[in-house]
């Protein structure tokens, strides 16, 4: 046998094509040690691999904000916070741990003073009461660039939301 009729009989768990299309998040939680999650985002799917691990998947456009977290005896060793837009089939994407096969990364912040601004800039646009997922992706791009700089971002505000949101609908 070849071909898929093959792969299928040795267990391969290579994923279909409408499976392919989709943006893979590998979440996993151990006490004290790790923690991946996910702060917003609208998952397609979620799959459970054991009572640390689980995976959702993003649809082609979404985007979702990944905190990584981890530590050792000493403490902490990492804090990460990337906001990021899943790609379609064929599009270029930039590599992320626990990210398959990436994603468009808009913004990327490491060590936990910036990553609780972040955290907090998040939460103030959520106070607004915009979805997080549907912010304009050039926001994001805009915090993670002046943060680098040592400069505050500029606030989200509704007015600049309803603006993107005219912006995309005549884009498509």
């Amino acid at each position: 046998m070849t071909g898929a009729a093959c792969h299928g009989l040795r267990g391969d768990l290579r994923p279909t094509a409408r499976e392919d299309a989709l943006t893979h998040v590998e979440l996993t939680w151990i006490d004290r040690r790790m923690s991946n999650w996910i702060r917003f985002g609208h998952a397609a799917q979620e799959q459970a691999i054991d009572r640390q691990r689980r995976i959702l998947s993003f649809r082609p456009g979404s985007i979702f904000a990944f905190l990584r977290w981890a530590a050792n005896d000493y403490g902490t060793i990492l804090s990460c916070i990337d906001i990021v837009r899943a790609v379609e089939q064929g599009e270029p994407y930039q590599t992320l741990p626990f990210v398959r096969p990436g994603a468009d990364i808009l913004l990327r912040i490491e060590g936990w003073p910036k990553v609780e601004q972040v955290l907090r800039h998040i939460d103030a646009i959520e106070a607004l009461d915009i979805d997080l997922a549907e912010v304009a992706p050039d926001h994001w791009r805009h915090v993670h660039n002046r943060m680098n700089v040592g400069l505050s971002p500029r606030p989200y505000t509704i007015g600049r939301h309803q603006a993107w949101l005219k912006r995309r609908e005549i884009e498509r």
